[in-house]
């Protein structure tokens, strides 16, 4: 439904225009969306669940569960959604024996430090799935994805964490805004 002088093809292309894309409507505050003329709480609402939907449709079936083959499957699973977070979020991938995604766990959220992130948090949810295999992601919000030292020491601790445990840690990604780092290809935190 549109409002007076826009169809809701029109609408849609304003607030497009006016967020800067999907992404910038999926980091737009919720009561940001609701100032702009023509949509109210529960259009807004509805804008919010449609971006939600989109990314947990990807998890929905078992065959249909993406893949990880690389760093790059990785990132495109989550960068959407992580670059867009004004906080940090320490998330894992849980996988499968064929490196499938299982889950995407939320660990922590706040400043990813060494002494802050408790490292057993991902391992419960990837023993009780189950899981294989996992890969760390993390955000830096400034958008500048470079690892941090505490990032390698965090990365350090789950890589013996995951031996100890007989689950693979494969990689730990910091996502920016448009990029990406792999600590694993860096060879930081991986021994």
């Amino acid at each position: 439904v549109g409002v007076p002088g826009e169809n809701a093809v029109q609408v849609g292309q304003r607030l497009l225009q006016k967020f800067g894309g999907i992404s910038g409507l999926h980091r737009a505050p919720f009561n940001e969306l609701c100032r702009q003329h023509g949509i109210a709480e529960a259009k807004a609402a509805q804008i919010k669940a449609a971006i939600e939907l989109g990314r947990r449709l990807t998890l929905e079936s078992p065959d249909e569960r993406p893949t990880i083959n690389s760093p790059a499957d990785a990132a495109a699973l989550v960068q959407y959604e992580m670059s867009a977070l004004e906080q940090e979020h320490l998330r894992v991938l849980l996988l499968d024996r064929r490196n499938r995604v299982l889950e995407v766990v939320e660990i922590y959220r706040g400043s990813v430090n060494s002494s802050q992130v408790r490292v057993g948090e991902g391992f419960k949810e990837a023993i009780r799935k189950n899981a294989s295999a996992l890969v760390v992601i993390h955000n830096h919000p400034s958008g500048d994805p470079t690892p941090s030292p505490d990032d390698v020491a965090v990365t350090r601790a789950i890589v013996q964490a995951g031996k100890l445990l007989d689950v693979d840690v494969l990689d730990h990604l910091v996502i920016g805004q448009g990029r990406w780092v792999s600590l694993k290809e860096r060879g930081l935190g991986f021994s």
